[in-house]
């Protein structure tokens, strides 16, 4: 998809569901020398990331950008460390269902507002709130109604929204971990829904018509069809001074 259809898709998808922040695309790189031309390391639009930029050892580790031949021992050894988990069995248990990424199989992300990517994107990735969210999974249901999978940990959650779409082509719903809130200012009312770009076109449609026949939108309209009760004391003196 060109960048002119980049820019109307992200300007459909933040109107129909009035998202605070814009829709980010994400692309897998093997390395840095594949940034697109001005792509900034740290700060501006179309951001470069790679081991050097990343402090989160968690996210590294899921990345492949580590060094260890057993990153799932080591994020182990980090939800003990952290008391995440009761005990190294059930820290096992957590990590073995964290998506994760080959060593060495990618060096670099190149993150950037939908609309101004100059790149095809891997992944799409929208914050929003409940009802914006809700929206979000009618709209990619639409298509073939195969209702959308979770996979809640509470912790690594950018290895889910960014990865799951990326290697196994399905959608994702999040909620944001702490490392989203702490460092990268997510909401406490904020969630994630991430969809693979190849799937930006249905995804679309289904935004377009998903519930139209019964006014479904965001924001969600209230039911107002009914007449309003006051307490019987209002409407009695409501009665003696003519109002009724």
């Amino acid at each position: 998809m060109g960048s002119q259809n980049l820019k109307e898709a992200a300007e459909f998808i933040y109107q129909n569901l009035r998202l605070r922040t814009f829709p980010v695309a994400v692309k897998f790189l093997k390395s840095a020398s594949e940034f697109p031309e001005k792509t900034k390391r740290l700060y501006g639009w179309t951001m470069g990331i790679t081991k050097a930029d990343l402090i989160c050892v968690p996210a590294a580790l899921a990345f492949g950008l580590s060094e260890t031949t057993d990153p799932d021992a080591a994020i182990v050894r980090l939800f003990c460390a952290g008391n995440y988990s009761k005990n190294e069995e059930a820290a096992r248990q957590d990590v073995s269902s964290i998506g994760k990424l080959p060593k060495g199989a990618y060096g670099a992300l190149v993150i950037a507002p939908l609309a101004r990517a100059a790149f095809e994107p891997d992944t799409i990735v929208m914050y929003g709130n409940p009802a914006q969210v809700m929206r979000a999974i009618q709209a990619w249901v639409y298509e073939d109604g195969k209702r959308i999978q979770g996979n809640f940990g509470g912790k690594v959650e950018c290895a889910e929204y960014l990865m799951a779409p990326f290697k196994e082509g399905v959608p994702r719903v999040v909620v944001p971990g702490m490392g989203d809130r702490v460092f990268s200012l997510t909401q406490d009312d904020e969630m994630v829904f991430s969809i693979p770009a190849k799937g930006l076109s249905v995804f679309l449609e289904g935004l377009r018509d998903a519930g139209n026949k019964v006014g479904a939108q965001y924001p969600v309209p209230f039911f107002l069809n009914f007449e309003p009760q006051f307490p019987k004391q209002f409407l009695a003196i409501g009665k003696e001074v003519g109002l009724f």
